[in-house]
């Protein structure tokens, strides 16, 4: 489990092609790496993947086809959100975050509002039933809070600190993210008699 509070920003250097998919070797950055085995869980850019080698500050994970198919930013080089998993009795400044991508949303628009972004994102339809206003949001890997929802389209605001410390500042229209609806919105629906079943890809 992870929290969506983001704790450094790293960079994927390489992405080796393999049998069943790629092994992406990650510069870790300011994470802190004490701590950190083989086996591990990671939340990288959203998606929690497994440490399957370390080199000094260098992190290696492999990730299967069908992940890299429900994904967007873990199949070519670039800046990735990272974040190490929730250990017992540890600060829950976001919400609960489970690392498996829900969908991609598809970024609308993003402007300035005052010191802040406004960010407009497409929500798949099958999933828009999970995003409430107030509620909790996941965009690769960033624990965020629903100001406002039309239909499948919503929008979060996004403060200078969250801007400067994550990836999200380098987001346009008609890019793609990650997406994670919030955990306990799929409970609700269960126990309220709906399948609760979003056949989350990771």
């Amino acid at each position: 489990m992870f929290t969506g509070i983001v704790q450094a920003v790293g960079r994927i250097e390489s992405v080796t092609p393999r049998a069943q998919g790629v092994r992406l070797t990650v510069d870790i950055g300011t994470l802190e790496r004490n701590g950190i085995a083989l086996g591990d869980s990671i939340c990288v850019q959203g998606a929690c993947l497994t440490v399957v080698a370390i080199d000094g500050t260098r992190l290696s994970f492999d990730v299967s086809r069908e992940t890299l198919g429900c994904t967007a930013g873990l199949d070519r080089p670039g800046p990735v959100n990272l974040e190490t998993s929730l250990a017992l009795g540890d600060k829950l400044g976001g919400h609960l975050v489970t690392g498996h991508v829900d969908g991609l949303g598809e970024v609308v628009a993003f402007e300035p509002a005052g010191e802040s972004k406004r960010l407009r994102l497409c929500v798949p339809k099958e999933l828009a039933r999970y995003v409430a206003r107030k509620g909790s949001i996941t965009l690769d890997g960033v624990s965020l809070t629903v100001n406002r929802v039309e239909g499948h389209v919503f929008e979060v605001n996004l403060i200078p600190h969250t801007l400067a410390v994550t990836t999200l500042a380098r987001l346009a229209p008609g890019a793609k993210v990650n997406l994670e609806v919030d955990l306990i919105a799929r409970y609700v629906e269960r126990m309220l008699g709906g399948s609760g079943d979003l056949q989350s890809p990771l």
